[in-house]
């Protein structure tokens, strides 16, 4: 049936709606929706394009069945409201890729408090233990949900989606209000005074991580993690630590991690203030001898660090982070390797460009910078709109994408990388 010109017009209206949409109330798993039935469409060969340029990376396999330690995850979502279990699809398709054939019964639920917040409710971290009992091979994931924190903020919006001003909307139009009043707020409450709580989160979901195993951990309730003693210090020099993060959650990563930084560096501070932090030295230096990988997902590192304050420590990567640099044991980890993946038709992610982490990244960290440029969402010819690529697929679908598992899973640049890997993606390594 050959459409008119009236219906093709309104066709194309409501793909640029859906796409300044998108630009203007950030992102959310939100699943498909009115755009992709409009503009999915069927491929006879898979074309999408993969390119990583930076530093090799070993994923997450190479740190799993070591005779002593363990491999630990941290996943820390973006914006919209989250509850527990947002990882589930990920954490199927990762476990396939790692070969992980058993998992726990149940899940651990930890309702998080910081002592330095009052002990104040900070969201959920839900923990799963997975494992290939025939290998000997186990790993835990940790999966931080800090929505909690926002969700009260969010109420003072709760009006616009009642009854008295919704019915006055298009139905297309509600729906595209709802997912603006779920997802456009959080990257302002994180702006205010709701930061210092989401940046504990973040920080007592790695002290949890940091001072025990999965048999460690309590099943449930509400705990504060209070602080990382003589005997964390063993974990912390044996264990493998992970983070994903996607979109805002790659900016809270970063931050969480400057701020452990900051609190390492003033530890004598914090104690004399009668703050109840307690950080032994065997384990601040064992941290300094950690490398720790970030996978962020839609990164937005550089659109979310407009208009931001400078980190304590810029610009002088040879003093802390060479051997024989004068503040060598100054430093947080020995390497922060930050791979980013963004979709070129993603409208909220960006590359990381060249002097960024040298200017914009606390340099206690010693970042490493690797970019993924990767096709999440196909470049289609629907409705003879050519070149078009849907941005909410583009966006969201990072985390189902079965080369980002496997980028993560295997990593890139080394033997045993995934065959899929060195099929799809290409990899071009920066020298300096």
């Amino acid at each position: 049936m050959k459409l008119s010109a009236n219906v093709l017009l309104k066709i194309r209206y409501l793909l640029s709606s859906l796409s300044i949409a998108m630009l203007l109330s950030g992102c959310s798993s939100i699943g498909k929706g009115i755009a992709e039935a409009v503009l999915e469409k069927s491929e006879t060969e898979d074309a999408r394009q993969c390119q990583v340029w930076g530093q090799p990376f070993t994923g997450i396999q190479a740190g799993l069945g070591k005779q002593k330690g363990k491999t630990k995850i941290l996943f820390v979502h973006g914006v919209g409201d989250h509850m527990p279990g947002y990882t589930t699809e990920f954490l199927e398709k990762l476990a396939k890729e790692l070969n992980l054939t058993a998992r726990s019964h149940s899940q651990k639920n930890i309702a998080l408090s910081a002592p330095l917040l009052g002990r104040k409710e900070l969201g959920n971290l839900r923990v799963t233990h997975l494992l290939n009992e025939e290998r000997g091979i186990d790993l835990t994931f940790y999966e931080l949900t800090w929505s909690e924190i926002t969700r009260k903020h969010k109420e003072l919006l709760a009006f616009d989606n009642s009854g008295d001003y919704d019915f006055r909307r298009a139905k297309i139009n509600s729906l595209l209000k709802k997912f603006s009043n779920d997802t456009g707020p959080d990257p302002i409450i994180y702006l205010g005074d709701s930061r210092d709580a989401i940046l504990a989160a973040f920080t007592q979901s790695f002290c949890w991580m940091a001072t025990g195993d999965w048999d460690d951990l309590p099943d449930s309730g509400i705990h504060a993690c209070s602080g990382l003693n003589d005997s964390s210090a063993d974990y912390i020099a044996h264990d493998e630590y992970v983070f994903i993060s996607h979109s805002l959650g790659s900016r809270i990563t970063i931050d969480g991690m400057q701020r452990i930084a900051h609190i390492l560096a003033n530890v004598a501070k914090y104690a004399d203030a009668g703050k109840n932090v307690n950080i032994a030295d065997s384990a601040i230096a064992a941290l300094q001898n950690k490398q720790v990988p970030i996978y962020m997902l839609s990164n937005q590192l550089p659109m979310l660090q407009l208009g931001r304050e400078l980190p304590e420590v810029v610009g002088a990567p040879s003093d802390y982070c060479d051997v024989s640099g004068v503040n060598y044991n100054k430093r947080m980890v020995s390497k922060t390797e930050i791979i980013a993946f963004s979709d070129p038709n993603d409208l909220l992610s960006y590359g990381i460009p060249s002097g960024f982490a040298e200017q914009y990244i606390d340099t206690r960290l010693c970042p490493s910078i690797t970019n993924v440029n990767i096709n999440i969402a196909s470049v289609m010819d629907a409705f003879g709109l050519t070149d078009l690529a849907n941005p909410l697929e583009a966006h969201v679908g990072y985390d189902k994408d079965d080369r980002v598992i496997a980028l993560i899973a295997k990593g890139i640049g080394h033997p045993n990388a995934s065959p899929l890997v060195n099929q799809r993606c290409e990899f071009t390594k920066e020298v300096r």
